[in-house]
């Protein structure tokens, strides 16, 4: 089960945000500021952080900068009622993964920490073997038949994002959301561009394959 640790200076929205996360059958834990935060990552597991901006003490700003300085590749969420593009510039530049504001639409809010928690499993998980091919994430690489290829990051993350849930489909959309992240500004084409430039690296090997799937998207299938 997933730990989830909620930051925000407003009790209502740390009782709201507790509700629906656990409705999804996450464990929460709260914090009224950057600083009870940070005591709680340092006694507790935590898989994803909630954050509010504007809080006393420590604001998310400086936690998500301080949580940045000891390598943490921790995911954070930022929700706010700051909705200027500076803002948001503001956020991404201290590290936050992925911005929301306030009002939040709650079905929302649990797509996009879904999406984070499964990027976060698949850097974590850093190697994935098939048959006698390997694809190590920390290097990009996929190894077999007797060579090493670097795959550029984009292709690599598609690749091991499809093989790690074999025989399931996933939309253009969600695998955008995934890999390119909701605020990029790529059309949904460019999966397909990179769907083509990965059969054709691999046309032939035995292991899998990436199937199209009509009017729904892809999957990869495990032959061996």
């Amino acid at each position: 089960m997933f730990h989830i640790l909620v930051v925000d200076d407003d009790k209502h929205t740390r009782m709201l945000f507790r509700a629906v996360l656990e409705a999804e059958n996450y464990t929460v834990f709260t914090a009224e500021n950057g600083i009870e935060a940070l005591e709680i990552i340092d006694r507790e597991h935590i898989d994803l952080v909630v954050l509010d901006i504007m809080m006393p003490y420590m604001d998310g700003y400086e936690f998500t900068k301080t949580l940045r300085t000891t390598d943490s590749n921790l995911p954070v969420l930022m929700v706010s009622a700051k909705q200027l593009p500076e803002e948001k510039r503001l956020g991404f530049m201290a590290g936050t993964d992925d911005y929301m504001t306030k009002p939040v639409d709650e079905e929302e809010m649990i797509l996009r920490i879904k999406a984070l928690l499964r990027r976060a499993r698949i850097a974590n998980e850093q190697k994935l073997t098939v048959g006698e091919v390997t694809l190590d994430y920390r290097s990009l690489t996929v190894s077999g038949h007797g060579s090493v290829q670097e795959l550029p990051q984009k292709e690599f993350m598609l690749l091991y994002k499809l093989l790690s849930f074999p025989g399931q489909i996933f939309t253009r959309i969600q695998l955008m959301d995934e890999i390119w992240g909701q605020e990029s500004e790529t059309g949904w084409e460019t999966v397909t561009v990179h769907i083509g430039r990965l059969r054709r690296r691999f046309e032939g090997w035995q292991e899998f394959e990436i199937v199209s799937v009509r009017g729904l998207g892809y999957k990869a299938v495990k032959k061996i």
